[in-house]
């Protein structure tokens, strides 16, 4: 759950990668970290907390240079800790560089114990440290040649950006389970920029080149774009963005997220069609959906639920006692458009109904008659290994209760899930699959390998 950025040759490229994390905000809420190159030397601001707190005036002054890297964090991989905020930087063999890192690493604990087994220090509990430790065993004398060598070892999902002296080095995994986007400034051809998502790129009128394509090595130096790549892999671009993650002005791997919600909430208003008087979404996430939902459906859409933005996102919180204060913190019902009607409830998804049930009793106390909850993505039952905080399976409502059983946790009417199938025709996934829907099938194109699975005690750095 992090965004990464990166801009190359431009004077301001410090400045242009704060604007381009402010975009990418969604995608991580807990640090962010700026690393600049000039002339290659390297200039770092990182911090624990949202970007605009973060980058200030002075904060931005002290990175100087023309290429620059960025990155958003909510913490998966080793905990949301001081020493875990990307980009992560280190020096070997006379080179200084820089990384930052979007997904999970599904043998990080192997390969951890047998670095440390050969003497490796490690300064953080981020899976993102074993690249940098496996590149500085690499034998190859070329930075793009280690950097293969190390990925050749490493499993699971990354989507990464590096700057080393004067390049700017952009990498996806050979799944592309993460998305990643090559741009170019417009009116400044030769300034390239690189991001998670397009949002990024609309803030600094930049255009979208392309996709970087999975397991793409793409380096931007002074005589242009040098492309290589690792050993192919069966594509499995994750469809959980499309149904939550990303922002819906985005485009992913070609295709729009903001038409992919439309036809998801389209698909389940035939897949589950109910007599009702309004159709409403959980804002922000299931607006899209409800709005096709409204649409195929021909019931008229309202915002019931109005939700208060300076509120931090509340589909994962670090503690139970947050997430359930934070829905009343949230959002509020607005009795004018819920009293004495039949309501539908759009939602992305149900992850461990607490939220859902929450929503329910609030649109009862406003006056709602019925409330009957849709979902535009199937039953969330299995953890995330490839870079989306989701919970333990245990914690997962769909993974121990049937849905007539989930129906009555949350105290709904009627519940209805989108199907797998209707969710990949809203992606137009056509022919042989190609997107990532373990958390909804548990069909896992990579297993995690945890290692002897031995405690390691942890510095805490605050």
């Amino acid at each position: 759950m992090c965004g990464v950025f990166g801009i190359y040759n431009h004077p301001e490229a410090s400045n242009l990668s704060y604007l381009g994390l402010h975009a990418l905000q969604h995608r991580g809420q807990e640090s962010a970290g700026v690393v600049s190159n000039q002339d290659g030397v390297l200039h770092g601001v990182r911090s624990m907390g949202q970007v605009g707190k973060i980058f200030t005036r002075d904060a931005l002054a002290q990175l100087p240079g023309t290429i620059a890297i960025g990155h958003v964090r909510y913490a998966t991989a080793g905990g949301s800790l001081v020493q875990n905020i990307q980009p992560l930087w280190a020096q070997y063999r006379g080179r200084s560089v820089a990384l930052a890192h979007n997904g999970n690493l599904v043998n990080e604990e192997v390969l951890r114990e047998e670095l440390e087994g050969e003497g490796a220090i490690f300064s953080s509990l981020s899976d993102t440290e074993v690249i940098l430790q496996l590149m500085a065993r690499s034998r190859r004398a070329e930075f793009a040649e280690q950097l293969a060598d190390a990925l050749s070892r490493v499993q699971g999902a990354y989507s990464m950006v590096f700057t080393t002296e004067d390049q700017l080095i952009a990498v996806r995994d050979p799944h592309g389970f993460r998305p990643l986007v090559l741009g170019r400034l417009k009116g400044a051809p030769e300034t390239y920029v690189v991001a998670s998502e397009t949002t990024a790129f609309d803030l600094i009128e930049a255009e979208r080149v392309r996709d970087i394509e999975p397991g793409e090595i793409l380096t931007i130096d002074s005589t242009g774009l040098h492309s290589a790549h690792l050993p192919k892999a069966p594509r499995r671009f994750c469809v959980f963005e499309h149904v939550y993650f990303a922002r819906p002005d985005s485009v992913l791997d070609g295709l729009s997220v903001y038409e992919a919600r439309i036809a998801m909430g389209q698909q389940l208003a035939r897949e589950h069609a109910v007599e009702a008087d309004v159709v409403i979404p959980v804002p922000d996430s299931g607006v899209v959906a409800a709005m096709g939902y409204a649409q195929a459906s021909g019931i008229p859409f309202q915002m019931g639920l109005i939700r208060n933005h300076y509120v931090g996102r509340t589909f994962i919180e670090p503690s139970d006692s947050i997430r359930h204060f934070g829905v009343r913190l949230k959002l509020n019902a607005v009795p004018q458009v819920l009293s004495g009607k039949r309501v539908v409830v759009v939602d992305d998804s149900i992850v461990r109904g607490t939220t859902s049930r929450k929503i329910v009793k609030l649109l009862r106390q406003a006056g709602a008659t019925e409330v009957h909850v849709r979902i535009s993505s199937p039953p969330v039952n299995g953890p995330c290994h490839y870079g989306i905080d989701t919970p333990t399976r245990a914690e997962l409502v769909a993974s121990t209760h049937s849905i007539e059983q989930i129906t009555k946790t949350i105290e709904a009417d009627s519940l209805g899930y989108l199907s797998a199938d209707g969710l990949l025709a809203a992606v137009r996934s056509e022919g042989e699959k190609n997107f990532c829907d373990a958390c909804f099938t548990g069909d896992y194109p990579l297993r995690r390998d945890r290692g002897s699975g031995r405690k390691q005690l942890r510095l805490i750095q605050v």
